[in-house]
């Protein structure tokens, strides 16, 4: 048995037909909203100047931060066992000994 499913938009400003739904963000939150070609141009429109103003984010809308990059744990604890320093065969090596190895290198 086949199945017809028919989706119909309806203008959120209006309650007519739509004919798009337009996405868009502000203070960090992003909206969409369902609207008829009138209403999507108002919008466009009415946006315009602020949007010339505006920078672009990244795709994510995330700012990016630098993060360190940790030297390689195997590389760590074969510097620390030849220092003689207590590191654990597995598992997370301990602050001091990140920060000694930092230091001598």
């Amino acid at each position: 048995m086949a199945q017809r499913v028919v989706v119909s938009l309806f203008d959120d400003i209006d309650g007519g037909e739509a004919t798009e739904t337009v996405n868009f963000g502000l203070d960090g939150k992003s909206y969409e909203i369902d609207l008829n070609a009138s209403n999507a141009k108002k919008l466009r429109s009415t946006l315009a100047p602020f949007l010339r103003a505006g920078r672009k984010q990244a795709a994510t809308g995330r700012a990016f931060t630098r993060t360190d990059i940790a030297p390689n744990p195997a590389t760590v604890r074969a510097w620390a066992g030849s220092q003689g320093m207590e590191v654990p065969a597995r598992g997370r090596i301990p602050k001091k000994v990140y920060e000694a190895f930092e230091a001598a290198h």
